[in-house]
C-alpha cells in the first residue's frame, strides 16, 4: 500500500461511498471494510496511516474493535478516528479512552472533512 492509505470501516454503503470520494479528492488510496472483523483483518495486513471507525457496527462494535487493535503491537500505534452519528459527549469520551485519536460527527462536514484527516496524520 502507499504512504497514503486510509482504511474506511463503514457498513454503510452510501455513507462509504461519500468517504471514499472525499478521500480520493485528497489523493489517498482507500481500503474499505463493511464490519469490524474485516476491518481489524485489514488493518493488521496493510497496515494504512489511518483508520476510520464507524462506531455502530453490526456484530463487533468500532469501540471493540479500536480496543483490539489498540491491544496489538502490529497496529497499536495507527491512529483511529471514530466516525459516528450518535455524537454523544459519553460515547466522545469513550472513543477517546479506548484509544481514538480523533472523532468526526455524522452527517459528514465535508467543507472541512480533509483537513480533520490532514490534522490526524
Amino acid at each position: 500500500m502507499t504512504t497514503k492509505s486510509i482504511l474506511v470501516i463503514e457498513d454503510n454503503a452510501s455513507n462509504m461511498k461519500l468517504i471514499r470520494a472525499l478521500l480520493e479528492i485528497g489523493d489517498y488510496r482507500v481500503i474499505e471494510a463493511m464490519d469490524a472483523e474485516s476491518g481489524i483483518d485489514m488493518a493488521r495486513r496493510y497496515r494504512p496511516k489511518l483508520i476510520l471507525m464507524d462506531i455502530s457496527l453490526p456484530g463487533m462494535d468500532g469501540i471493540e474493535a479500536t480496543e483490539i487493535l489498540k491491544g496489538e503491537p502490529l497496529t497499536k500505534d495507527i491512529p483511529v478516528i471514530a466516525v459516528t452519528a450518535h455524537a454523544t459527549e459519553n460515547l466522545k469520551e469513550k472513543a477517546f479512552q479506548v484509544g481514538c485519536s480523533g472523532f468526526i460527527p455524522k452527517p459528514l462536514d465535508t467543507r472541512t472533512f480533509l483537513q480533520n484527516i490532514e490534522r490526524s496524520l
